[in-house]
């Protein structure tokens, strides 16, 4: 299951984050619906709004399907059939859709039959564990490999297709899911809301939990999943299957508070128990590579600068944290962290 995730990019760097490519393989950004319902957040709960990629043949039936938008979205998926005057009424919960009874339910299998799927975006989820002979649970944050990739020059003379455009920072997750669009029957604003697909968990999480969001893993096939008007709902289910290119590191019992809203939430913990599961090879490259990367020298940036900069993750919390830490790849991404802080400090998601 998927019951908690982070997405705290700002909205303009996230925006790059989602460069893509369209049919005529230009480089492309997608554009935004409704930007003002976009709040960055650290610890995101069912109920509250996401951004999540679509088409912008579902808002402008003159687009090419290849085209995407990203639209905030309530998660909790409320069916368009749904007759109370309240979407919290709902009396079954639709924050996941299990991949194997989604043509069972009419709740799913409508839009999904209507071609609205869509692509939630994240730095990644929370999972729970529980410990072994206890009541307790160990939260761990799960995302994909990051690697380092080289920024490109300029394609074009003009510069059209800038550095600007070439987003060289943290890889998205981008979860399988479907929409709906449900009218209040006396009348309203029209309401948007999603599910996150789900399926058996992969290897390397099924002692974490028998259960993960469908992951979209590269651009092929979250193109192929949000392009309705050329791919059928049957072939685009094909894309749907557990993926091993996934990794995962322990967070702070601070994250099971979903008030709680700072970067402790992502931040890597040490567990005294040594037969927790541990980051697997891949997540230690990636916090090798925070460790060792030598950020750029910058003048203090201006206001307007600092909104559109990626958030430092922040170290200040980890000092507070119950969970005792030793040397090993989180260690590196705190160092990394520490690092971070001394720079001139950039504006924090949470704090927007």
């Amino acid at each position: 299951m998927c019951g908690r995730t982070s997405c705290h990019l700002p909205r303009d760097v996230l925006t790059r984050a989602c460069a893509y490519r369209d049919r005529q393989g230009r480089q492309r950004l997608p554009a935004w619906r409704d930007p003002e319902k976009y709040c960055p957040s650290y610890n995101r709960s069912p109920q509250s709004r996401s951004p999540v990629l679509l088409s912008r043949l579902h808002f402008d039936k003159e687009a090419d399907s290849s085209e995407r938008v990203i639209a905030p979205m309530r998660w909790g998926l409320v069916p368009s059939w749904f007759k109370e005057d309240d979407p919290s009424k709902l009396q079954f919960n639709t924050t996941n859709c299990r991949s194997d009874t989604i043509m069972e339910k009419r709740s799913f299998k409508v839009p999904l039959g209507k071609g609205r799927r869509c692509v939630v975006l994240a730095d990644g989820f929370y999972e729970w564990q529980r410990c072994q002979g206890t009541n307790q649970r160990q939260p761990y944050f799960i995302y994909f490999p990051q690697i380092k990739t080289e920024k490109v020059s300029p394609s074009s003379a003009d510069g059209t297709e800038s550095r600007e455009k070439v987003w060289d920072d943290w890889r998205l997750l981008t979860m399988a899911g479907i929409f709906d669009c449900w009218e209040p029957p006396e009348g309203g604003e029209v309401l948007y809301s999603y599910t996150i697909i789900t399926v058996d968990a992969c290897k390397r999480l099924s002692d974490i939990h028998h259960r993960m969001p469908a992951i979209l893993d590269g651009d092929e096939a979250v193109s192929k999943w949000l392009d309705f008007g050329e791919v059928s709902a049957q072939e685009a289910m094909k894309l749907i299957h557990p993926t091993e290119n996934i990794t995962f590191h322990p967070v702070s019992p601070v994250v099971n508070n979903s008030r709680n809203n700072t970067p402790e939430c992502l931040a890597p913990v040490d567990l005294v128990v040594k037969k927790e599961p541990k980051p697997s090879g891949s997540s230690q490259k990636m916090l090798q590579w925070l460790a060792t990367k030598s950020p750029k020298k910058e003048e203090p940036k201006t206001p307007q600068q600092e909104e559109s900069g990626v958030p430092r993750w922040s170290s200040q919390f980890l000092q507070h944290s119950p969970l005792p830490r030793k040397r090993g790849g989180a260690g590196l991404l705190q160092r990394w962290l520490k690092r971070e802080e001394e720079e001139p400090a950039a504006k924090r998601a949470h704090s927007q």
